[in-house]
């Protein structure tokens, strides 16, 4: 954006709900000094899966995208975010149930 002289203070980006702290960790990596704000519709955990993407393909992208939340500072493509004991332990206890079809393999 710099390259093309565009210049801005605040950054909006829209994301499926449960993509929201992954896609504010990666927009800070690059853009540190700017204000992001990341929103989605409202819609409800209940009320997501429809006939495009089903309960278990949405609960396989969370756990997927937990995994990046924790794996991808070391990275360096995300800023660190804590992630509560409590998360990591739901998280370990979905990867026991087999939702593990978005998890990296070489993590």
């Amino acid at each position: 954006m710099e390259e093309r002289s565009l210049h801005f203070d605040t950054i909006i980006a829209v994301q499926k709900p449960y993509m929201e702290r992954r896609t504010y960790a990666t927009i800070k990596i690059h853009w540190p000094d700017k204000k992001v704000i990341v929103t989605s519709p409202p819609i409800s955990y209940e009320d997501y899966p429809n006939k495009e993407i089903s309960k278990d393909d949405m609960i396989n992208i969370i756990v997927g995208d937990l995994q990046r939340i924790k794996i991808y500072p070391e990275k360096g493509f995300q800023i660190f975010q804590e992630i509560p004991n409590d998360v990591w332990e739901a998280y370990e206890e979905l990867v026991k149930l087999r939702y593990t079809k978005h998890l990296l393999k070489s993590a």
